[in-house]
């Protein structure tokens, strides 16, 4: 049984997911007869996917791996969700042949503009299945907290690649294509104008720097890395320090 609500159940109270959870909330309001249609490229076996179809989405997730999707399928099976939660085998550089053009309300691209072979034609792809005035949110690794957990790690070659390589790589071995930084994200929304920026924020600025035992201390030490983190994320001194960079932004028209 699903809830027609503006939360994501069971996802945690992360800044990524309060973002997209308040522009469902938007959805919801200017289209209250029907529930809001989402589009996860990349989305895997569904962590996002099963609870957003729990709030009461109808969701179609694209995946390249017949495995995934499976394991998917079995989840929102599980979940009860099944009835709202499409799977279909495809790749974002052939999108279009797959999902309708402008017939997503929101479309989420997390952890997917950092392995593709072009980032700006992925980008595009996500904009064209978004409908006028619907908002695209990519979720992409972040240059600067790579170079930093390096650093820290004691990794100093490493860091040092990544601080030079002009795509934010480690070395050939890395298997993430690019790490982007903030000013690298804002000019990847911008290519061809048709999408406006909404919100760029952290995700995961400070939490991972937190000692495990401050992590593990019961519910308020808890609350007190989640308050900390949603402070952090919102800082845009630290957005380049986050271990990875969230961007909502809206289909013009």
């Amino acid at each position: 049984m699903t809830e027609n609500t503006a939360t994501v159940p069971g996802s945690g109270d992360g800044a990524v997911r309060r973002a997209v959870a308040a522009e469902l909330a938007a959805v919801r309001a200017r289209a209250a007869a029907r529930a809001p249609r989402v589009l996860d490229v990349g989305g895997g076996s569904g962590a996002w996917a099963v609870p957003l179809a729990l709030a009461g989405c109808a969701v179609t997730v694209v995946d390249s791996s017949p495995n995934a999707l499976a394991a998917l399928h079995r989840r929102a099976r599980d979940a009860g969700v099944a009835g709202l939660v499409t799977p279909v085998q495809g790749d974002v550089d052939a999108l279009a042949d797959v999902v309708a053009e402008g017939g997503a309300d929101l479309v989420l691209g997390h952890g997917l503009l950092e392995i593709v072979d072009d980032a700006a034609a992925a980008l595009a792809a996500l904009r064209s299945a978004a409908a006028p005035g619907g908002a695209v949110s990519v979720l992409v690794a972040g240059r600067y907290g790579a170079v930093l957990a390096r650093t820290v790690a004691g990794r100093l070659t490493e860091a040092r690649t990544l601080l030079t390589d002009p795509d934010g790589r480690y070395g050939p071995g890395d298997v993430v294509r690019r790490r982007l930084d903030a000013a690298a994200l804002k000019a990847l929304l911008a290519v061809d104008g048709s999408l406006v920026l909404e919100l760029l924020q952290g995700d995961g600025v400070l939490e991972g720097w937190v000692p495990g035992s401050v992590r593990d201390g019961g519910p308020a030490g808890a609350r007190s890395v989640a308050d900390l983190e949603a402070l952090a994320a919102a800082e845009p001194a630290l957005l380049d320090l986050s271990a990875r960079l969230h961007a909502l932004a809206r289909r013009s028209g």
